[in-house]
């Protein structure tokens, strides 16, 4: 199946490695030979029509008629003349019979797009094509017979059409006998650059220039960027970048100039792909991050427990966290601490206080370790920087797996790019 899957995106001119896609394009081979109806999901610009030529071309109706209707571009009026035809007379300027496209593609494939901006009345239309092969042009009264395969698409939450009363319930299982989701570009990150190299050399040949190169830095900003118009955006960019840049070699700030929504937080991409139970499957940064933030939950719990034990050893009062000032004046305090350190912050962490009229050398000190008499007053800072702790986990990854990036990645849960980039970032002995 892999060598067919491979012939097929050759022909197709599909690029992409990724599972997900793998994943789809099966699904639409094994159903290609089938007269079943398909349902392709996704976002504008995922190339739900190149799938819908696919199926068509892999199946008996090959060499019948394939016509794509897009569904919200045709007039709310109109639609029914054109799916269905007309009688001569049937309204305003009906001056003779018109075929429909359910008739002319009789025996072939029709591919209707965007099928969730399709008219109440003109879903009903096609529901009884669907059940029965049965249509009536409009003006007519004659059933027409037609066998033809429809193959629909769409970018909205059909079910969710249907809870608002904008889509036919009955209608949308009978589209979705083998639904397909497409997935978007963001949630196959490892097709940008090859995508981006292919348009490029593209746009070299049409333009006769010669192909723009992306810089490391330049492609991780696109990695970073959600698409939100997917592979159809990205071509976009390469061609204005390919006729309006005069080096060869682009930066990120090429890129900014381009679309400078690429550099805004919010545009980046922290989708999680949705194959949960596979170990394969890439996940995004933010991943690292929550597994950082539970790790430093769990570890100050254990600095807790560990405070409050030497509390109760070394005989210190625990004071009712109510009971503590606000903000302790330097004055109380002396030169050496900060003026305005919020105590009550911490609670039940806090030693009680000593008396006001000793000084605050009389503290009796929380001994760790050694002899009471030598021992001295010891600061220790931790950085909770939370770039430092990736770095350190990182770190330890690695170390564990004695340098192999592959495992350290498995282990840290995000992908072996990912990591690539950090080591690169944090400058990491590997």
């Amino acid at each position: 199946m892999n060598r067919e899957l491979q012939a097929i995106k050759r022909r197709f001119n599909i690029i992409g490695t990724s599972e997900l896609l793998d994943r789809a394009l099966s699904t639409a081979v094994r159903v290609a030979p089938t007269d079943l109806t398909v349902l392709l999901q996704g976002e504008s610009g995922v190339g739900k029509e190149v799938f819908s030529k696919v199926i068509h071309s892999l199946s008996p109706r090959k060499h019948n008629e394939f016509i794509a209707v897009n569904c919200g571009a045709i007039p709310e009026g109109t639609i029914n003349s054109e799916l269905f035809g007309h009688e001569k007379g049937a309204f305003t300027g009906a001056t003779s019979d018109r075929k429909g496209y359910f008739e002319t593609c009789n025996g072939g494939t029709i591919f209707l797009d965007e099928i969730g901006e399709m008219p109440l009345d003109t879903q009903a239309y096609l529901l009884r094509v669907l059940e029965y092969g049965e249509f009536m042009r409009v003006g007519s009264s004659k059933v027409l017979k037609t066998d033809v395969r429809v193959i629909a698409a769409t970018n909205k939450d059909l079910l969710e059409q249907v809870k608002k009363g904008k889509f036919r319930e009955d209608l949308y299982y009978r589209l979705a006998t083998v639904p397909i989701r497409l997935p978007a570009l963001r949630e196959r990150p490892e097709d940008i650059p090859i995508l981006a190299r292919k348009f490029a050399v593209e746009f070299a040949e049409r333009y006769r220039t010669e192909p723009i190169r992306f810089t490391p830095e330049a492609l991780d900003l696109m990695l970073q960027y959600r698409w939100p118009g997917n592979i159809r955006e990205l071509k976009n960019v390469v061609e204005r970048l390919s006729v309006l840049s005069e080096k060869r070699d682009i930066t990120p700030e090429d890129l900014l100039r381009v679309v400078p929504d690429m550099g805004q937080p919010e545009s980046f991409s922290l989708a999680v792909p949705e194959r949960e139970g596979d170990s394969r499957f890439d996940m995004s940064e933010r991943e690292i991050l929550y597994k950082l933030l539970f790790e430093m939950k769990r570890d100050l719990n254990a600095l807790k427990s560990l405070v409050v034990e030497l509390v109760h050893k070394n005989g210190l009062d625990m004071p009712d966290g109510t009971s503590l000032p606000a903000v302790v004046p330097e004055s109380e305090w002396g030169s050496s601490a900060r003026p305005g350190v919020q105590v009550a912050d911490y609670g039940n962490l806090l030693p009680a206080r000593v008396h006001e009229k000793e000084e605050p050398a009389a503290y009796k000190p929380v001994i760790l370790h050694g002899d009471p008499k030598e021992a001295e007053a010891e600061v220790v800072e931790e950085s909770l920087s939370l770039e430092e702790m990736e770095k350190e986990y990182i770190k330890k990854a690695l170390k564990k797996h004695n340098g192999r990036r592959k495992d350290a990645a498995r282990e840290l849960g995000i992908s072996e790019r990912t990591l690539y980039r950090k080591i690169k970032q944090y400058n990491i002995d590997a």
